[in-house]
């Protein structure tokens, strides 16, 4: 047992940080940059493609509000259905 705790603190060995502290370095306007999405339009007769993108943007109920990241993918799909949400920010 003795051996095995010298060799992970032998030289050169490579220490990681944990996943939250990673996430504490982020810069503030990277942590920013997301966009407000609230559902106010019924996905009722509209075509299946347009519900199946309210469900990936998270909303699937009237009045349900989602903060997502402002990427080029979420802007494309918040275009298509942009006739039934509210964007902020």
């Amino acid at each position: 047992m003795a051996a095995k705790k010298q060799e992970a603190a032998a030289p050169g060995a490579k220490k990681t940080r944990p996943a939250a502290a990673a996430a504490k370095t982020l810069p503030a306007a990277a942590a920013a940059k997301t966009k407000k999405v609230t559902q106010i339009g019924s996905p009722i007769r509209r075509s299946p493609d347009q519900r199946q993108t309210l469900v990936g943007l998270g909303l699937n109920k009237m009045n349900r509000t989602r903060e997502l990241e402002d990427t080029p993918s979420v802007r494309g799909m918040i275009a298509r259905v942009q006739h039934m949400v509210k964007v902020e920010g």
